[in-house]
């Protein structure tokens, strides 16, 4: 149940953040040629690196996730991951999503909402 409703919560806060306008204009952004458009912070530099190499920010522990589905994880494996996401810097979020990926490791869901909105804060979206 408080997946759903942070689900929804989220789903609103990025409904809201992409239907506005900044300044009367309408914010344009880069998308790399490469980029499936179905991510949330898709054209932030670190997410569309050139660099297949991941980078590890101390969690190599997350390497035994790898292929796991984001729905698939239990409540002690959801907070490995949130232990690792509030030791970072705010600025090393979006690179910690994309080494996941180049790692293939899918997050929980709620940590991928919660490393979003923290990447989504960090660029001045939300203000």
């Amino acid at each position: 149940m408080i997946y759903l409703v942070a689900g929804i919560v989220v789903a609103l806060i990025v409904a809201f953040v992409f239907s506005r306008k900044s300044d009367g204009k309408e914010d344009t952004v880069e998308v790399a040629d490469d980029c499936c458009g179905a991510h949330e912070v898709c054209e932030t530099d670190t997410l569309l690196s050139a660099s297949d190499k991941a980078e590890y920010f101390e969690d190599e522990e997350l390497d035994a996730y790898k292929e796991v589905e984001a729905d698939a994880y239990n409540e002690k494996q959801i907070e490995e991951f949130r232990e690792v996401l509030f030791t970072l810097k705010e600025k090393e979020v979006a690179a910690w999503l994309r080494s996941l990926q180049l790692r293939q490791i899918t997050p929980p869901n709620i940590i991928r909402e919660e490393a979003l909105m923290i990447v989504a804060d960090l660029r001045g979206i939300l203000d």
